[in-house]
């Protein structure tokens, strides 16, 4: 069967390590912070001038002045910093952000991103999507596999405005987990239940099949 929303958040959470400056976007992407593992510390970085973001907090525990880039309300821990929003997109146009973990509309099979907007629906904006698929060290995109209509999100290419070009490094969606190569993209993981076979069926992207795929 499909990995639920916080099941495809559990599989993100795999990729982090000890260490890591990480930023989380928005939507499914926020959940990775239940589930990062207990032997593994990493720091929280927000576009909006956070580093070192705390869980979100009680209701009893809001304050509604601090909240992330997704302006979700969040909590802060002793050893968390605040600086200007231009600081922040300098250490991440600078390369100090080790893993972004992002949603997405749509992936194409050369690793391009389209994750911003759909033409004419009303927009906030692109937010630091942009900036964060250029400057992060690692890309992993995290969407359901089909659109509601049951049409595939893992294209040829696609026919939405770009995010980034050739920026994805590994995809998870409810279905299976793509590993990005320099040729193809490679599946690598199934979800449970699910064979390869319903894979070709709701994938438009071409892909390579790994000796070792992994059947959950």
């Amino acid at each position: 069967m499909p990995w639920s929303r916080e099941e495809i958040a559990q599989r993100a959470a795999e990729e982090l390590q000890d260490g890591f400056y990480v930023n989380l976007g928005i939507g499914i992407p926020t959940l990775v912070a239940n589930y990062i593992p207990d032997n593994v510390q990493v720091i929280l970085e927000s576009e909006n001038g956070m580093l070192g973001m705390g869980p979100f907090p009680y209701p009893d525990q809001v304050d509604p002045d601090l909240i992330n880039a997704g302006k979700q309300t969040i909590s802060e821990l002793a050893q968390t910093s605040y600086f200007s929003s231009a600081d922040s997109f300098a250490m991440i146009r600078g390369g100090h952000i080790n893993l972004a973990i992002l949603g997405a509309m749509q992936v194409a099979q050369n690793g391009d991103l389209a994750n911003w907007m759909i033409p004419g629906k009303m927009i906030k904006g692109m937010g630091g999507a942009m900036d964060l698929v250029a400057g992060v060290n690692k890309v992993v995109v995290i969407m359901d596999h089909t659109a509601k209509d049951g049409s595939p999100k893992f294209l040829k290419s696609c026919d939405l405005p770009l995010t980034g070009s050739n920026v994805t490094d590994l995809l998870i969606t409810n279905l299976a987990v793509f590993h990005f190569e320099e040729d193809k993209p490679t599946l690598i993981e199934l979800a449970p239940s699910v064979d390869l076979d319903e894979i070709k069926e709701k994938t438009e992207a071409e892909f390579i099949v790994s000796p070792d795929l992994k059947s959950n």
